[in-house]
């Protein structure tokens, strides 16, 4: 058991050993050690006070992003509202652009058959008042004496008159 046991001197001289080394680590390791560990704290609050900061901002970030998304969301709803409403109203502008130029188209094409019917009559009129001014240049220039002869001959230039009205 001796062996476990040191002497006293020894003892006193480790002692003295221990309480110099104590004392030189208290007056100038301890306060490096606790510089540093200090330091190292500080820098750890400060990462963390950075790092709330930066997921602040990105939070702010995000909801800056959402809200722009939804603002192009409803410009483009709006965009797309007056579109739809200008490709109405201009499908119903040239609707009424083509019915009014139908309408106009009818009412020329209505005069144009007037006007060409009115010719044709006027025509008919001018091939009538010939055909009779003919017959009866015809008629007088032929003596007749009897009212038969007359109609057979009327009725003779009539026939020849529609024959060439027909070709």
């Amino acid at each position: 058991m001796e062996l476990f046991l040191p002497e006293s001197g020894l003892m006193i001289w480790m002692l003295i050993g221990f309480l110099i080394v104590l004392f030189i680590l208290a007056k100038v390791g301890w306060p490096m050690i606790m510089g540093a560990v200090t330091k190292r704290n500080q820098h750890i609050s400060d990462s963390l006070v950075a790092a709330q900061e930066a997921n602040n901002a990105l939070a702010g970030i995000e909801a800056a992003k959402e809200k722009a998304i939804a603002e192009s969301q409803a410009e483009q709803l709006r965009i797309i509202k007056e579109s739809q409403e200008l490709k109405s109203q201009l499908v119903e502008e040239a609707k009424a652009a083509a019915h009014a130029e139908a309408e106009k188209i009818v009412a020329e094409a209505r005069m144009r058959i007037q006007k060409e019917q009115q010719e044709a009559m006027d025509q008919i009129r001018a091939e009538v008042i010939t055909l009779s001014v003919d017959i009866a240049e015809k008629l007088l220039q032929r003596e007749l004496s009897d009212k038969q002869s007359q109609s057979a001959y009327i009725e003779e230039l009539l026939n020849n008159n529609e024959k060439r009205i027909e070709a």
